[in-house]
């Protein structure tokens, strides 16, 4: 399945913007994303742009129940 375009960029924007000090939940980032006017499919979506993301390393999952997300600052 490919990743549809801009859904990276547009998470990591809004999550920059939210300055979070701690590692977030694919839910969290959801709700994040709606407050900004953002539409995602659901956190499953997130979870799923965000995973893809760590295997070229531009994520960090923190595999705890949920798992959380660290995302760089965008360049």
């Amino acid at each position: 399945m490919r990743l549809r375009r801009g859904e990276f960029e547009r998470i990591r924007s809004v999550v920059a913007d939210a300055d979070a000090e701690q590692p977030l939940t694919a839910r969290e980032i959801l709700d994040l994303l709606e407050a900004h006017g953002e539409e995602f499919d659901s956190a499953h979506r997130v979870a799923t742009v965000l995973g893809r993301r760590a295997e070229a390393g531009e994520v960090e999952v923190i595999r705890d129940r949920p798992y959380r997300y660290r995302l760089d600052e965008p360049q």
